[in-house]
């Protein structure tokens, strides 16, 4: 296929934290909040004045200095952020928000605020509480926290409008990002599709790692370039739906793919299912309990633990497996990752035994290269897709 026009942009935008969009935001004034986790709700950051970068360390090298204080058992996302706030790589940001998605993270920006990692004169930190169960009292919990540590800050120190109307009016700004990157996901649902998932990864990575009011118009140029593209007309060898932790890097999908799959969905926590699904509003109850509402719903993370929500984890799967037409999972954890390690062995067990796909689990570093060993497992795993489709088997 004919290269996307600003791919390379994008690539680039996701070779530092600190990337021109975000310091083009800040040269303007605009206060940068920074998020490690799915579970922090975007709009909420994102309103006028403000905008969020969710924290990578691209091109990670050495943890020497991270693993001293938080051990080499602790997965190395944390890790590499933490050597990444030492090295400086974060001053730029002007608050950092942290929910307890796991203990390892809260460890990870602890290690930072001690060290004082980040040389920010006026950066803050926040830790906030998120529920373990989808229900009424997870809700309350999750709107308290909401507000009194993204909203109240953001007031407080910066002078933020936290109004209603400000909430609504970012989630409008929200919603059309989410618009355009579900349109170019759909594209993946097409038997010979105009995007790969690895373009659509690095697409949909740069708008959680920008502000997204400055890359919409490119992404809108992107997705009207993909509408008339002439898609190749080889067939894939094998479609997967990749599940799992944390992505945020660009070698991974590409390593998939590379290996003979085409990764036609992504559900993991830097993907667009659900985390680009459009917030719908009503005008009957206040913006802020229905965005904490519907992040706490359709969140796919392992940290809510009630029964429904661990039956409906694997059930979202099983269904993308069908909206997109795939032939298998990869369900992927990194190493040391304590909550994707269960719902990788459970789901995997799920997938495969009650929903009858094929399934392929594999834990792996932060920062995955051209991992031999990792290609071998992928490859593997398309010729035993490739077989059982001659056989007649199902998918």
């Amino acid at each position: 296929m004919k290269d996307l026009k600003h791919l390379i942009y994008f690539e680039k935008l996701l070779e530092e934290a600190h990337n021109e969009l975000v310091r083009e935001a800040k040269s303007k004034g605009r206060k940068c909040l920074a998020t490690v986790c799915e579970n922090t709700p975007e709009p909420l950051c994102n309103l006028e004045g403000a905008f969020s970068v969710r924290l990578r360390a691209p091109r990670t090298g050495s943890l020497d200095v991270s693993t001293y204080y938080m051990t080499s058992f602790l997965c190395e996302y944390t890790r590499a952020l933490l050597e990444r706030a030492m090295e400086g790589g974060f001053n730029f940001a002007d608050g950092l928000v942290t929910p307890d998605g796991c203990s390892m993270i809260n460890r990870c920006i602890e290690n930072m605020e001690l060290n004082k990692a980040i040389n920010n004169p006026d950066f803050f930190y926040e830790y906030m509480e998120i529920p373990m169960k989808a229900d009424d009292n997870g809700l309350a919990l999750y709107k308290l926290q909401c507000q009194n540590h993204i909203l109240n800050p953001m007031k407080e120190k910066w002078g933020i409008d936290i109004s209603d109307a400000a909430i609504r009016k970012s989630v409008e700004q929200h919603n059309k990002i989410c618009k355009v990157i579900r349109e170019l996901g759909d594209f993946r649902k097409e038997e010979y599709p105009r995007i790969t998932g690895y373009e659509f990864h690095i697409i949909c990575m740069a708008s959680y790692a920008c502000p997204q009011d400055l890359i919409l118009d490119k992404l809108i140029e992107t997705l009207e370039e993909v509408k008339t593209r002439e898609p190749d007309d080889t067939k894939h060898r094998a479609r997967v739906v990749l599940v799992g932790s944390e992505i945020d890097d660009i070698d991974m999908v590409k390593l998939v793919e590379d290996s003979g799959a085409y990764v036609c969905a992504d559900r993991f926590c830097y993907g667009s299912l659900p985390g680009r699904d459009p917030i719908v509003l009503n005008d009957e109850e206040d913006a802020l309990t229905q965005v904490c509402r519907i992040y706490m719903e359709r969140g796919q993370c392992p940290r809510y633990m009630n029964q429904q929500k661990m039956i409906d984890r694997r059930q979202y799967v099983a269904d993308l497996v069908k909206e997109y037409n795939a032939d298998g999972v990869i369900y992927e954890q990194m190493k040391f990752c304590d909550p994707w390690a269960y719902e990788r062995m459970v789901g995997s067990h799920v997938i495969r035994d009650d929903f009858g796909y094929p399934v392929l689990t594999v834990d792996r570093p932060y920062a995955i290269g051209s991992s031999g060993q990792m290609r071998t497992r992928i490859q593997a795993f398309v010729e035993s897709i490739e077989i059982k489709q001659i056989q007649g088997g199902a998918k």
